[in-house]
């Protein structure tokens, strides 16, 4: 696969101790970071090297077996960080990008020493901002407990209650939940959490971003004082920084930070007018898949999916509109391989974890730098190094320009090079159907809420930590003017309970 001008490129180098800035009071603070360069005053931080086994961090010997069966034996930085205080009970707060192996270093002390829960009374609780973060959760906690082990179950809105309820009634041990579906239940007196043993804020600045403090707090005053609270967050500061005040007893926290907080990507800026973006678009999905290209609008989504699909590239739209089986449907075609281009807005692309993704292309300019870097941060994960593809009109050179400027990246704009990508790959031998390229929602309000189904044994990347997730939640996307980001706390429109995110 062939790469353009290596402008904007970063390589991560060895993981070394740095001294930070003082942590709040009564928390411990202890950092790490991804040096692209090697660093004369720090010296190698003990046991933080790449190869360190999940056994010598004092993991349990089944969950280590059961990480072994899936290719998993060295641990990745936030994991041999946070695992030796998770698993010795201490309250944590790390700070760690997307992509970097949080959910393993949770989901190991949670699947661990939890006991077995009693009916609508769950013993761990996992709140994250979206419905497919809550099933890639989900799904990496029962491959980490293995059969026989620690049960979970996912919570979410756009779905019915019936299942969940049964779920609750059953008994299961780990609930991972959307903030306002879980509401919905504690509500209706389906879920008790007193019995709580221990809760996880994952992605805690989403979840801050997309308003569900409130709530957050408040079923956090629903848990026993004694439980044990693990943070983790992309920033520690403002509102997050008041969850781990009120929220943590004395934590210890651990920064886990790529130097300038960007994944290992080459930006390409190409000076293209709109009426040739879908041809270059087109040329360069074909030989730079699977591909994530982002539009504005959820109307755009659909007709850059279509005039791609006419184009001979398997593409699939997702964007709040649509209901949550064509979500789902259209990200497990993706991350199977019979999508080569995922179309999708900021908002939908909340939900998308996928390692392995090969480009990023901004179809549209985002409107501002930092969705811009959580739009580029779907590509290059977990070790691999991905291409990210800006389509500049005449009259966005001047804000693009500014924007590199912020992002300390090289400026300038160049003609488009698309012309020097290498061949096209073969597509995939069947084409997205019609439960792909289906009619949306019509532009109703439907509650989304999100789940991880990750198979972290794949994707060739380091340490065989590759993840192929179907859904998740990247970068902060804005919210349309108007309404709710996609569903949120509020009551959906079909008067089912609140929404899943």
């Amino acid at each position: 696969m062939r790469r353009l001008r290596a402008g904007g490129e970063i390589a991560a180098g060895n993981l070394r101790t740095r001294t930070y800035p003082p942590a709040p009071a009564g928390t411990e603070h202890r950092s790490t970071t991804l040096s692209a360069a090697p660093l004369a005053d720090a010296p190698v931080a003990a046991g933080t090297t790449a190869s360190t086994t999940f056994a010598d961090l004092g993991v349990p010997s089944a969950v280590v077996r059961n990480l072994a069966d899936r290719g998993i034996t060295s641990a990745f930085p936030i994991q041999v960080a946070t695992l030796p205080d998770a698993l010795a009970g201490r309250d944590v707060c790390g700070k760690a990008p997307t992509g970097s192996g949080k959910t393993i270093a949770f989901g190991i002390p949670l699947v661990t020493g939890l006991g077995k829960a009693r009916p609508r009374r769950p013993r761990g609780l996992v709140l994250v901002p979206t419905r497919e973060l809550a099933t890639q959760v989900h799904e990496e906690i029962r491959a980490l407990a293995g059969p026989g082990g620690a049960t979970s179950a996912t919570f979410f809105g756009g779905v019915g209650f019936g299942s969940q309820i049964k779920a609750l009634h059953r008994g299961i041990d780990i609930a991972v939940a959307c903030p306002g579906r879980l509401a919905d239940l504690i509500q209706q007196g389906e879920m008790n959490l007193s019995e709580v043993r221990m809760v996880v804020l994952d992605e805690a600045d989403r979840m801050a971003d997309m308003g569900f403090l409130p709530e957050v707090k408040r079923i956090l005053d629903r848990t026993p004082d004694d439980r044990q609270t693990l943070l983790f967050s992309a920033t520690l500061d403002g509102d997050v920084d008041v969850l781990i005040r009120r929220y943590q007893k004395d934590p210890v926290r651990h920064e886990h930070v790529v130097e300038d907080d960007r994944p290992q990507n080459r930006h390409e800026f190409w000076a293209v007018e709109r009426d040739q973006r879908l041809a270059t678009t087109a040329r360069l999905t074909k030989a730079e898949w699977p591909a994530v290209v982002f539009v504005r609008t959820k109307r755009g989504a659909d007709r850059v999916a279509k005039q791609l699909t006419r184009e001979g590239v398997a593409a699939a739209a997702i964007h709040g509109d649509r209901s949550q089986g064509q979500r789902e449907r259209a990200l497990a075609a993706f991350t199977s391989g019979r999508v080569q281009a995922l179309v999708a807005t900021d908002v939908a692309a909340r939900g998308i974890h996928v390692d392995g993704v090969a480009c990023v292309v901004h179809y549209d300019m985002p409107p501002d730098h930092k969705d811009f870097v959580h739009r580029s941060g779907r590509t290059g994960r977990a070790g691999a190094t991905g291409l990210v593809v800006s389509l500049v009109p005449g009259d966005q050179v001047r804000d693009v320009k500014k924007m590199q400027k912020v992002l300390d990246m090289p400026v300038g704009v160049h003609p488009s090079g698309v012309d020097q990508i290498g061949p096209e790959r073969t597509p995939p031998p069947v084409a997205p159907g019609p439960a792909l390229d289906g009619p949306s929602t019509g532009g109703r309000r439907r509650p989304q809420g999100g789940g991880r189904s990750r198979n972290q044994a794949g994707g060739g990347s380091r340490n065989g930590q590759g993840r192929n997730r179907s859904g998740g939640g990247g970068g902060r996307g804005r919210k349309p003017a108007g309404a709710r980001s996609g569903g949120g706390n509020g009551r959906s429109a079909s008067g089912r309970g609140r929404g899943g995110r």
